[in-house]
């Protein structure tokens, strides 16, 4: 064992008694944060517009502070981008995380010297638990590889700005530096395609031990890799056993990355989001992602259900329930207060808080008051696929509203691993597998087909490549950017019926 990994096992156990501490006095710890939180923001314009100076408890700050998504703070943040300070957090930011938004085109979300070092630090804490769970630290003395945005970032009003993945390249500790890839020069190419084309041939020849990224862009990487060497990237790298991924469940591309690497390696999975940095997995055996409550956030959840609804309750950590579909709220250092990010949540326990991340928000189908939810969906098609040699690339979901005949449906857009695997021998027969276990898990889903409201879904096959070229054609290949599994409407997939 050498001395890199000595060390690493040493500080992992560190690092693992400090999280205890705060995990196993979870209210106290958001207490605190809360606190601090409207101590430091007091003097700012969002605080005084919203007395912060005046608010003694929560059940204040939720008076105070209505619940708000990017268009709600927007007239903040267009000051800040402009260059005032002391609009939202004291100061000005250290960045600005530039988003694609759906209705407000570009989104810019701050982040401070204060929120900016638990990105980092989250990252790193979820190998180092994953070290002391499972003893493996070898993979240290390694090279690691996170398939990211561009670095190159751009400045305004002395506030620099650019992709969140290509913000956080730039603070990559030093310990790192020499076994991380790609090259600075290769990791600075805008166009997924060559970018990607580039890191293979930097990396096919080198010892890459930890992979990262997104499931849906390392698997086209993983492609490239076993297409030019011709053989699986378990013999390409023999010494690959850690594969950590955030952004999209790793479920429905878990059987199709066991094959392109040709074994099974370990993955660690990640929340992080330009708002913040939210959760790790910290365990190998138990289910669900170690919520971080001492990071500069404080959550607040509202049940999904009742969301839509005038003047939903607002729970704290204290009061929320297991199996619950939530909508998460934070309010953080960045100086974001009361903010829907749009991501819903489900905790799989509460000693300690982990938590699922089971859809959008905005991303759900309820066409016909269903409320199908990208948990479910993901489930249905992985319990489909069980017991079979059917691989998917990827997929989609959107409600057929009007057909030409029959009762309305839910369409699934499916694009299937031909090559490693089979198509289903009969599609009528593998959706009414997904129907099955879409009824299983949905009661309003259910009482529909009952109910011959709706009948039962219908699986449309997408060529292969589509969903890339699809995203190629908006702008949105490669990066952070994935495809969302639910949409209430056909926008998407009329686009990839046409493929």
């Amino acid at each position: 064992m050498s001395l890199k990994s000595i060390a690493a096992k040493i500080f992992a156990k560190k690092i693992y008694n400090k999280t205890q501490k705060w995990a196993n006095d979870p209210v106290a710890t958001q207490q605190k944060v809360f606190k601090d939180l409207m101590r430091e923001a007091k003097d700012t314009q969002f605080g005084k517009d919203h007395q912060f100076d005046a608010i003694k408890t929560y059940e204040d700050f939720a008076k105070n502070v209505p619940v708000r998504d990017y268009e709600g703070l927007k007239s903040y943040v267009d000051k800040v981008v402009k260059g005032e300070e002391n609009v939202l957090w004291k100061g000005k930011p250290l960045y600005f995380a530039k988003t694609s938004g759906t209705t407000s085109g570009a989104k810019y979300i701050p982040l401070t010297k204060e929120s900016m070092p638990f990105h980092i630090q989250a990252a790193r804490n979820a190998i180092l638990h994953y070290i002391h769970e499972t003893g493996n630290a070898d993979f240290v003395s390694g090279k690691m590889i996170f398939l990211q945005g561009s670095p190159i970032l751009e400045e305004k009003h002395g506030i620099q700005f650019g992709r969140l993945s290509g913000i956080v390249a730039h603070f990559v500790p030093k310990y790192l530096q020499k076994n991380r890839m790609p090259s600075w020069e290769t990791n600075c190419i805008e166009d997924w395609e060559t970018k990607v084309d580039a890191i293979v041939e930097e990396t096919i020849n080198e010892d890459m031990a930890v992979i990262s990224g997104i499931p849906s862009w390392v698997q086209m990487y993983f492609e490239k890799l076993k297409e030019k060497a011709s053989k699986p990237v378990g013999e390409i790298f023999k010494n690959f056993n850690l594969f950590i991924y955030g952004g999209v469940n790793y479920e429905p591309y878990r059987a199709k990355f066991e094959n392109l690497i040709g074994r099974k390696v370990d993955s660690i999975e990640l929340f992080p989001a330009s708002e913040g940095f939210f959760a790790y997995q910290d365990s190998q055996k138990e289910k669900g992602m170690l919520l971080i409550l001492k990071a500069g956030i404080f959550y607040e959840f509202i049940k999904s259900e009742e969301f839509f609804g005038e003047s939903p309750r607002r729970y704290t950590i204290g009061e929320v329930e297991l199996g619950v579909n939530y909508v998460l709220i934070i309010s953080t250092n960045a100086g974001l207060w009361g903010y829907n990010i749009g991501d819903t949540v489900q905790f799989t326990s509460l000693k300690p808080y982990r938590v699922i991340v089971s859809g959008r928000i905005k991303h759900y189908i309820s066409a016909f008051g269903e409320h199908v939810i990208g948990k479910e969906v993901e489930e249905a098609l992985k319990e489909a696929m069980e017991g079979t040699n059917i691989r998917v690339n990827e997929f989609t979901v959107a409600p057929q509203i009007t057909p030409k005949e029959g009762l309305p449906y839910h369409e699934w857009f499916i694009e299937f691993d031909t090559e490693a695997s089979e198509e289903p021998d009969n599609l009528e027969h593998f959706a009414e597998a997904i129907d099955d276990a879409m009824r299983k898990q949905n009661v309003y889903y259910d009482d529909l087909i009952v109910g011959k409201v709706l009948r039962k879904l219908v699986v449309t096959k997408v060529s292969k490549n589509g969903f890339q070229e699809y995203m190629k054609s908006i702008g949105k290949l490669g990066g952070q950017n994935k495809i969302p599994r639910l949409s209430n409407d056909r926008k998407i997939v009329d686009e990839l019926g046409k493929r």
